[in-house]
């Protein structure tokens, strides 16, 4: 059955010509800063016809996100339980109103089938034509962390295809806010990677994050080398914990296999984040 839609592919056709040319400003860049001596800048002297400004402003945004949440058995308990929680982010194909359509993949599909499952799950719903977008990522996490007994040391992000690439956004933008990622048939920015590294604040937990990748070799829509070149820059960057399971007979679909297999979810619980004051592990 072919589960790739239209906009899935219009999506993976823009996503790799961005990340193409992602990496040759950057190339350049570096070239330009080694081959320029740091004095010269000092020896510039101020343009007759150009002059220096400043703009400054804040601009307020409102968001409003819908998503499906599961609350395993006994997580409304007054016991005082920590639960892990899995943040889905879903495929292209997904976007829209009815937030019921995030429920046809992933872990949002796995619950309808294992009430029992243990972890708190929010998949949220991105608003036709749109991306998902870090800051309301991050918003609708400050809130699920808030509203329920959800343990911040143990907080997992995965998605498949457009929620595979908002994956990798997310979870290399602040890694310190999840213990692990799982990223499916996506790809991301190699510049994003360098930046966190860079930064003292993120660098080491960046360090530490557990990263899973998945793919299929025969994806018509992603090619696996997106995953491959992620997991291959994360390695050279020092990361101890980054594999990629590529399945020789799969098309864009390596999610069903992925969200079906018990050991994601074992190792996943492998993983965690030190959270002082959370509670029963």
């Amino acid at each position: 059955m072919n589960h790739t839609s239209n906009s899935e592919v219009i999506f993976a056709r823009v996503q790799r010509r961005a990340a193409r040319g992602s990496f040759l400003p950057w190339a350049v860049a570096a070239w330009l800063a080694a081959s320029i001596p740091a004095s010269a800048a000092d020896n510039l002297n101020p343009s007759s016809v150009q002059t220096v400004k400043q703009f400054k402003f804040e601009r307020a945004r409102k968001a409003e996100v819908s998503y499906l949440l599961f609350l395993p058995k006994g997580c409304e308990s007054k016991s005082g339980k920590r639960w892990p929680l899995i943040l889905f982010l879903h495929g292209a194909g997904e976007r829209g109103t009815n937030v019921w359509k995030v429920a046809v993949h992933g872990p949002p599909k796995l619950v309808a089938q294992q009430p029992d499952f243990p972890f708190i799950v929010v998949s949220p719903q991105c608003p036709e034509g749109r991306v998902w977008s870090n800051d309301v990522l991050l918003g609708l996490l400050d809130e699920a962390v808030r509203q329920y007994p959800v343990d911040p040391g143990r907080v997992y992000l995965t998605g498949l295809s457009m929620g595979g690439y908002g994956t990798w956004s997310l979870g290399l933008s602040c890694p310190e806010r999840f213990a692990a990622i799982v990223p499916i048939c996506g790809g991301g920015d190699l510049l994003t990677i360098l930046l966190v590294s860079q930064q003292p604040e993120h660098a080491a937990a960046l360090k530490t994050l557990g990263v899973w990748a998945f793919h299929g070799a025969k994806d018509p829509v992603v090619p696996p080398q997106e995953s491959e070149r992620m997991v291959g820059f994360l390695k050279n960057a020092g990361l101890p914990e980054v594999k990629l399971t590529v399945y020789p007979e799969a098309g864009h679909d390596a999610w069903t296999e992925t969200y079906n297999n018990p050991a994601l979810y074992t190792w996943l619980l492998e993983h965690q984040r030190p959270s002082p004051g959370a509670g029963t592990r």
